[in-house]
């Protein structure tokens, strides 16, 4: 992998990590489904009027639509809503360089290798230790919901992968012009009329910047150039770049929100990003 396309990669896990803070404090502003929902609408509008739709068959866009903007960001949005804090959730989504792994294998071949196995091994049982500080109250659902949230990333990258080298902006335009209305009827159906009409009605410049944020630099440049390094290189070798993302995400939390965790929920991070490093080594080797 070209020193230009790890600096694009370094790039946009940076800017991940902070997006959960950004997540954190949006949802704490807004219902977490409509917020999701406006992130979308704000990314895929105005762009998707001078950008010409992806050269690839229109379901692979949907469905990268659905997995990536609908399913990732209404369970990881809920899930910080409902407790999980912004730094730990940036580790516990990096799981979705194991399921990428899998849903490539099954879908698209790739056979992952015994070092990548080995990797997916260490980081589960890191996320076991972390489920084990929040088996007890309503911890375990966020934990829980924050996973599934992963399954839908890694299921976003095989069917971009799977897209092959379209281009990416238009990529990934198209694919945020899917997630907006089902976003929106969710919200409606789970957070009620009233809500959504009263978030709306006071929406404000704080908010405004919030959702800019999640749209622009995280969704369309981040999403971007992910989208374009997945066209050129094998998904188990970009997927687990990811692993930088939980340092700028625990150090955000804790920085911008005052964010602690538990050392048992250190211990269980620690081999998460264990696990990573055992894989990114091996897919760079």
């Amino acid at each position: 992998m070209p020193i230009r396309h790890v600096l694009l990669a370094l790039l946009v896990v940076a800017i991940w990590g902070f997006n959960f803070v950004v997540i954190k404090l949006s949802v704490e502003a807004l219902p977490p489904i409509l917020a999701a929902a406006l992130r979308f609408a704000a990314a895929a509008l105005p762009a998707a009027l001078f950008v010409r739709p992806p050269k690839t068959q229109w379901w692979i866009v949907v469905l990268y639509g659905l997995s990536f903007g609908f399913a990732l960001y209404a369970f990881l949005n809920l899930s910080i809503a409902w407790g999980m804090p912004a730094g730990l959730s940036s580790i516990v989504l990096q799981t979705q360089a194991f399921f990428t792994m899998l849903m490539a294998f099954l879908i698209l071949g790739e056979r992952p290798s015994r070092f990548q196995i080995m990797g997916a091994a260490i980081a589960f049982g890191g996320i076991a230790v972390i489920a084990s500080e929040r088996i007890e109250g309503a911890g375990l659902l966020p934990l829980s919901l924050t996973i599934v949230a992963a399954v839908s990333w890694g299921l976003a990258n095989v069917l971009t992968k799977k897209a092959g080298r379209v281009n990416a902006v238009s990529f990934t335009v198209w694919g945020a012009l899917v997630s907006p209305i089902p976003l929106l009827a969710l919200s409606l159906l789970v957070e009620g009329p009233a809500q959504v009409a009263d978030a709306l009605a006071n929406f404000g410049w704080d908010d405004a910047g919030l959702i800019a944020f999640l749209a622009y630099p995280a969704t369309l440049l981040g999403g971007g150039i992910w989208a374009w390094l997945l066209s050129r290189h094998p998904a188990s070798t970009v997927a687990p770049f990811t692993l930088l993302v939980p340092i700028t995400g625990l150090a955000s939390g804790y920085l911008v929100l005052g964010e602690m965790v538990t050392l048992l929920e250190v211990a269980g991070a620690a081999l998460v990003i264990v696990g990573l490093l055992v894989t990114l080594r091996k897919a760079r080797a």
